[in-house]
């Protein structure tokens, strides 16, 4: 398994740029299932997830290729099943479900495995499609659905989830009649799978509010699509030029969605001036401890919980942290507190106490946003770092260590 190296104590500067965002193109991929012809999708990033959806996608019958951009054929869809070889590796393959339900009434998709930050329960996905119509069993692991065409209905989700609201309102497009989605996700990547959907001729709106509407048709043209930077990306650049200090200016950044965490980076005594959709990062003097709830859009997002965590190591004073999204996800604790750290976790609650320098250790990466917040930790340490298991942050960075590379950091990837 491939590690990546980081000598500490550099300070950073230059320019880089933010990827292709892949919360949004995964869902995007999933819903290009809908059509028959020949889909262009750009701004996609080079990440193992994107891969496998390929290979999902292209196992159902699909031709993919990259030229500029990635291209999907659907003309040739011959099966509807997506097997466990494949889904075990991301629970985002259930996205598959709906789309291949609302194009060919029937679709047969492995139960995802488990998640090392916590429960993701795919049974809201089940109960709202059945109020649309589809008929469920559960055989040998895999999740059988069966519609000869799916109705419009209302969908009251119990608590808002990213998943199901994509799920749903994939499916809705091609139903029957009008379909409600009440306490919706309202997650930017939502925001640009509903552009992406209307642009194949679906009818929504409300997307990026709690309720959504979606007016099913009859059929949906093929896309030709650019998918929004990663906001999550943008963010752990963000906490790279805090946490080493220097001057970066962060280019192609999704500043209109990343209120909640330009506002806590602010807090911190980040200096950061934004201009269209560019962000300029400098640190002077000691951070400043803060206090920190994680919470679905616009709320700050748990995604970016890992990463300010490192950087509020090294925060003057004591800052808290609360985990309300994910029950596990403070696994990175020990391994930072092997880097010097003074970390406490209380059931759902971090205390962070700042120490005034973390030190170059072996540490091990136990989930994607995990391996982020111990490369972040590496840049500031005193000496050298190996974060291993690294394959968790291939499957959300697009190339994160050359890109902190091109910031003057030092650090490399060794392949083993």
């Amino acid at each position: 398994m491939d590690s990546i190296i980081i000598n500490g104590g550099r300070t950073l500067s230059g320019e880089v740029t933010v990827s292709g965002s892949k919360n949004s193109a995964l869902p995007i991929m999933a819903a290009t299932l809908l059509s028959s012809g020949v889909n262009r999708i750009y701004g996609m990033p080079d990440l193992s997830d994107i891969n496998t959806m390929k290979r999902l996608i292209e196992h159902l019958g699909a031709e993919c290729s990259v030229s500029d951009g990635l291209v999907i054929n659907t003309e040739n869809i011959r099966c509807c099943e997506a097997p466990y070889e494949l889904v075990k590796t991301m629970r985002a393959s259930f996205l598959l479900l709906g789309p291949l339900v609302a194009r060919f009434g029937r679709a047969r998709v492995s139960l995802p495995g488990g998640c090392a930050i916590g429960l993701r329960p795919v049974d809201i996905h089940i109960k709202a499609m059945e109020s649309m119509g589809v008929e469920f069993n559960i055989d040998h692991g895999y999740v059988n659905a069966s519609c000869s065409r799916l109705k419009g209905a209302h969908i009251l989700f119990d608590l808002p989830t990213v998943g199901g609201t994509e799920n749903v309102m994939i499916a809705a497009c091609l139903a029957k009649g009008i379909t409600t989605i009440e306490n919706a996700a309202r997650e930017p990547e939502i925001v640009d799978l509903a552009f992406a959907l209307k642009k194949m001729g679906a009818g929504i709106k409300g997307e990026g509010t709690d309720t959504v509407i979606v007016e099913g048709v009859k059929e949906l043209k093929p896309l030709t699509f650019t998918v929004m930077p990663d906001r999550i990306e943008a963010g752990t650049l963000m906490v790279a030029g805090g946490i080493a200090g220097g001057e970066i200016c962060i280019k192609n950044c999704p500043v209109h969605c990343m209120g909640s965490t330009i506002e806590k980076l602010r807090e911190t005594g980040l200096e950061i001036e934004v201009e269209e959709d560019n962000v300029l990062i400098k640190r002077k003097g000691r951070l400043k401890s803060v206090e920190i709830t994680t919470n679905p859009y616009p709320g700050f997002p748990t995604d970016m919980q890992a990463q300010i965590m490192a950087l509020l190591t090294l925060a003057e004073g004591v800052s808290i942290i609360r985990e309300t999204i994910f029950e596990n996800r403070f696994i990175h604790v020990a391994e930072l507190d092997r880097m010097g750290a003074k970390i406490k976790v209380e059931r759902d609650s971090a205390v962070v106490v700042g120490v005034n320098q973390l030190k170059g250790a072996s540490v091990m990466a136990t989930d994607l946003r995990a391996s982020a917040s111990l490369i972040l930790a590496g840049l500031a340490a005193n000496g050298k770092t190996k974060v291993s298991r690294v394959y968790h942050l291939d499957r959300g960075y697009d190339s994160l260590e050359k890109k902190l590379q091109s910031l003057g950091a030092d650090v490399c990837r060794k392949r083993n």
